[in-house]
């Protein structure tokens, strides 16, 4: 498989070109997404096809593991070719009790930003995330001398591109104030449309949105609406999930995530599934 038959075709994060459908690493981490994963050559394996399937978007964070991932990713795939870009995430930590505090300080960004450019072999990161909110969802607040931290970085050569998660309108906003965004990493699914006018701002804009979550936060009646029409379909609800944030907009980019190759080829042909105007009408309903 190609690039270009992967399905939604490309998007270009500043000047870096990928496929809209790309891979998120979490999952290849242990339990609750710490240690190291059960079958190590498993999560090699799925790094690898996700490549070889012509994916070039690769979501990660120093945090997953922590810094399993990544390590993963740079014995898999580094060196890496010119048309693969990593994704990195920092502002968060882990601890012993597998949460997620923040570590939006300047010397804590400044010390993950380098620690994953160690662990995943590269001079310069393609794309960090400043990860913002905490795990219950977006809290609102300045991100100034957070992102202004990583403005400096930029500058210094050290990081490409910028982008923000878990971020509520008005951080994106601040974070535009201080330097330019490529991205935006919120959750978004059929069922949870509180970004619907964003999402149409960024595209404008020229600025992918990446929706984490996919199937997640929905009620039984909505699991049971997708469920119906994916039966319908002949496909499964995270195929129909898939397959309507690529159609939803241009600039939505995907990235699930499984530690299972044949789960992964299952995600690429599920998201090229083909939904007719019904199809969509009926699904918008699942979030009205």
């Amino acid at each position: 498989m190609s690039i270009s038959s992967l399905p939604g075709g490309t998007w270009t994060l500043g000047d870096l070109t990928v496929t809209r459908f790309g891979y998120g690493a979490m999952q290849l981490a242990g339990p609750w997404v710490m240690g190291p994963p059960a079958d190590r050559d498993g999560a090699l394996a799925v790094l690898r096809e996700a490549a070889g399937l012509g994916i070039t978007h690769i979501d990660t964070s120093g945090a997953y593991g922590p810094h399993v991932t990544n390590e993963l990713i740079r014995e898999a795939l580094h060196p890496y070719p010119e048309t693969l870009h990593v994704v990195t995430k920092v502002g968060a930590n882990r601890d012993a009790q597998g949460g997620w505090p923040p570590a939006r300080d300047p010397e804590s960004l400044r010390r993950a930003v380098h620690t994953d450019r160690e662990n995943l072999g590269v001079e310069v990161l393609d794309l960090v995330n400043l990860r913002l909110g905490n795990a219950e969802g977006t809290v609102p607040g300045s991100l100034a001398e957070a992102f202004e931290t990583l403005a400096e970085l930029q500058q210094q050569g050290v990081i490409r591109h910028l982008g923000v998660s878990n971020a509520t309108d008005d951080q994106i906003a601040e974070a535009q104030s201080i330097a330019p965004i490529v991205c935006v990493q919120n959750m978004y699914n059929l069922a949870y449309r509180q970004d619907d006018k964003l999402i149409d701002t960024l595209a404008e804009q020229g600025i992918a949105y990446v929706p984490f979550f996919p199937l997640g936060g929905f009620s039984p009646l909505q699991s049971s609406a997708l469920s119906a029409v994916a039966a319908r379909l002949g496909s499964t609800p995270m195929s129909v999930a898939l397959a309507w944030l690529l159609q939803r907009s241009p600039n939505i980019l995907l990235i699930p995530g499984t530690s299972s190759v044949a789960h992964l080829r299952e995600n690429v042909a599920g998201a090229g599934l083909e939904l007719s105007a019904e199809d969509l009408a009926e699904l918008d309903r699942i979030g009205g």
